[in-house]
């Protein structure tokens, strides 16, 4: 299995972990009866700060998945994973970084580091995508 591969699992993964986590929390609430099992909206905003920024991470996985995992899945499938392998893990540990900044606060300080690794993650994509277009001679 390529690097690539491995750093798509990865981040499927860290996606269903968030979801997992946010499901089981809310499935805690409906088995202690603070919540009842049609109580909830979408984006948790009736539920605790740390829930709605729970499901924000979520959403910003599903959101981000099509553009990095396409990529990621694009170069794999087209024999060109040399052009991903480098900073594959790099693009899962600043989305990972991205999603637990978002857990613990949404202060200014943490905002900003949220965006910063949120840009590396566009800035690792672009990179691909130039890298791509070359090696398809696109």
């Amino acid at each position: 299995m390529t690097v690539t591969l491995q750093a798509l699992l990865g981040f499927i993964a860290w996606t269903l972990f968030l979801l997992v986590l946010m499901e089981g929390i809310r499935s805690w609430l409906v088995l202690s009866g603070a919540v009842p099992a049609n109580g909830f909206n979408p984006e948790n905003s009736n539920l605790s700060t740390f829930m709605q920024r729970l499901a924000r991470a979520h959403a910003n996985c599903l959101e981000g998945l099509p553009v990095f995992g396409g990529l990621m899945l694009l170069a794999v499938v087209a024999d060109r994973s040399t052009v991903t392998d480098p900073l594959a893990w790099v693009l899962l540990g600043a989305r990972v970084v991205q999603s637990l900044i978002h857990l613990a606060s949404t202060s200014p300080v943490a905002v900003t580091a949220r965006f910063t690794a949120f840009g590396v993650q566009m800035g690792i994509a672009v990179y691909w995508v130039f890298g791509l277009a070359l090696a398809l001679h696109v």
